[in-house]
């Protein structure tokens, strides 16, 4: 008999099982809010003027997720007032901005909604 290094039919179909199951698991994390609500405080928050038209979408180069008027975001490279100004000019303007539940101040939060 020869011998050859292939897996017989049950190993190759544990593999695919093993690598699909793998697959959607990490699907599943990757696109679940929990994560960011796991780790605690958001690294950045908004409140609305006038609740948010979507509960999920991406402004400033940042992916947010809202209830109601109430927005909040993970960590990005760009400036806190860049992201507020994407999130303004896609939502409108905005009531609150923290950046790790420390609220900018009065002046950028007017060039924000300016």
């Amino acid at each position: 008999m020869i011998n050859t290094l292939s897996l017989p039919r049950t190993g190759k179909f544990a593999i695919l099982a093993s690598a699909l199951v793998y697959t959607g698991l990490s699907f599943g994390v990757a696109t679940s809010g929990a994560p960011l609500n796991a780790a605690g405080t958001p690294y950045y928050s908004a409140t609305l003027a006038a609740p948010a038209s979507e509960t999920r979408f991406v402004a400033g180069g940042v992916a947010w997720t809202c209830e109601g008027a109430t927005c909040v975001a993970g960590k990005a490279s760009a400036r806190p007032l860049r992201i507020c100004r994407g999130l303004n000019r896609k939502s409108g303007e905005i009531a609150n901005f923290k950046v790790l539940g420390q609220p900018i101040e009065a002046e950028e939060l007017a060039k924000c909604n300016g």
